[in-house]
């Protein structure tokens, strides 16, 4: 039986290494940038809040209910083997293909640009609007070179073993709660009533911001319902990510109980810093400042305000290394997924082999490629649009594999029951059914290009079954 399989990783990850994962993987560059857009599309402190708030718990509600799941399969591949147990070898290879297609592939792939991007804050060649070749319709900037490059040396760190890049993820996530802690407290240190008081007059009078006309305008009904759509993309992109420690549960030391714990405190502790950090915003930034934040940097200018010139300095060293270590915790959780759907026999065969160092190399490496390629495309971010709908889709089934599991496997010993089951489980599907309808009728044309590459991988998947 696949249960008995022997597994040749080492466990060498304890709790702290867990939750520094959770919270490295989750705060890459999201935080910094979203709330731009958030502002522009619903106008207002109270709403942009809310939205902050409602992804928070329902982020914590899927995240502690992970943790029946995490208990019960405490082995490599995380939701994936959740996913396969309860629904079955197509719907497991669905969202495997969609991980490697999409969702953890061009994340890395923009997260690695967000990088390069900052990068240029230091050094202005390093900018993506420095060509470095051109030919017909196909531009290469340094930004996407520095990108790729930045995925090939992590990967490199990670292929050398666990070791190594547990210590780069843990120091580099130290270094960012605490310097984004320390944005958040002299942001309030340097915070002005005035602002306040302005920002939260009217804090639920819904607008949307024209850009072209500079004007706000009033809106309700099914626009209000197509800006929460619109707004919840960024603070749902920017609170993803936290599974990532299932992925690795085949290393973690006494997985039942670690997995979950991590998974709970990682959540809770992102969770708060972001919607500190929003306030931090709303307490030091006019909403005008908020909404029309130079290519959506509200960091950026939130830091000038507080520091002055050397702000933007600052938050550029804060976001390299948060997107860097990001990136470490996404490279190193993905490559797992790869490596167990291998076992299953539904990814490339090299791709379930260990190398020395007790680490799936192949499967680290051919993630990077894919990655690099993602970076030169240069249609990253429209990938992220289509990313959000899919990553729903699949937490959202993997909770309710819970139930599904209960019935079909009802005597698997449970260390862990999902807390407040099955109420809060049921609360997380039928806000997430909610936002996933409300964004495909509002983003039809990105939303709808993700279901499809989704759906794109039964026929590869019958294809591939043909050819065992």
């Amino acid at each position: 039986m696949e249960e008995n399989k022997p597994e040749d990783f080492k466990r060498e990850l304890g709790l702290l290494d867990g939750t520094m994962l959770v919270v490295g993987s989750m705060i890459g560059s999201g935080i910094f940038i979203v709330s731009s857009d958030m502002v522009r599309q619903l106008g207002s402190a109270g709403w942009l809040i809310a939205m902050w708030v409602l992804t928070g718990v329902i982020t914590v509600i899927a995240a502690v209910s992970y943790g029946e799941l995490s208990a019960m399969f405490p082995k490599a591949g995380g939701q994936y083997v959740y996913i396969k147990e309860a629904y079955g070898k197509l719907v497991g290879f669905l969202y495997g293909w969609s991980f490697f297609a999409v969702i953890q592939t061009g994340t890395i792939a923009a997260v690695g640009v967000a990088f390069a991007k900052f990068s240029a804050y230091l050094y202005a060649p390093l900018s993506d609007k420095n060509i470095l070749y051109e030919i017909g319709s196909f531009k290469l900037n340094a930004a996407q070179v520095l990108s790729i490059i930045t995925i090939i040396f992590l990967s490199y760190i990670n292929s050398r073993g666990v070791k190594n890049s547990k210590i780069l993820q843990t120091v580099l996530t130290l270094i960012k709660i605490v310097s984004l802690a320390g944005l958040i407290i002299f942001g309030f240190m340097a915070a002005k009533a005035e602002v306040w008081d302005a920002n939260w007059t009217n804090a639920w009078a819904s607008q949307s911001f024209n850009v072209e006309t500079g004007n706000w305008l009033p809106i309700s009904g099914m626009a209000l319902i197509s800006a929460i759509s619109a707004a919840l993309v960024g603070s749902l992109f920017s609170s993803g990510a936290w599974e990532g420690v299932t992925f690795i549960a085949g290393e973690i030391k006494n997985p039942k109980r670690n997995v979950g714990l991590s998974l709970f405190l990682g959540t809770v502790i992102v969770c708060v810093i972001y919607v500190l950090a929003n306030l931090m915003y709303l307490a030091v930034v006019p909403m005008q400042g908020i909404a029309t934040a130079e290519s959506d940097r509200v960091a950026v200018v939130a830091s000038q305000y507080i520091f002055g010139p050397i702000g933007t300095f600052l938050i550029a060293v804060m976001i390299m290394i948060s997107t860097f270590a990001c990136n470490n915790g996404m490279i190193m959780a993905g490559a797992r997924v790869y490596y167990t759907m291998a076992q299953d026999g539904l990814f490339f065969k090299k791709a379930a082999q260990l190398n020395k160092a007790s680490v799936p190399a192949w499967s680290i490496w051919v993630q990077c490629l894919w990655a690099s390629v993602l970076c030169l495309t240069g249609k990253y971010g429209d990938l992220l649009d289509f990313v959000v709908i899919v990553v729903l889709i699949f937490y959202m089934l993997t909770i309710l594999g819970i139930f599904i599991l209960r019935r079909k496997l009802p005597n698997v010993e449970r260390p862990y029951r999902a807390f407040g089951y099955p109420f809060l489980p049921g609360f997380y599907i039928v806000v997430s059914t909610a936002i996933c309808i409300a964004l495909l009728v509002v983003k039809t044309s990105t939303c709808g290009w993700g279901v499809l590459i989704m759906l794109a991988g039964i026929p590869i998947y019958y294809l591939t079954k043909a050819k065992e």
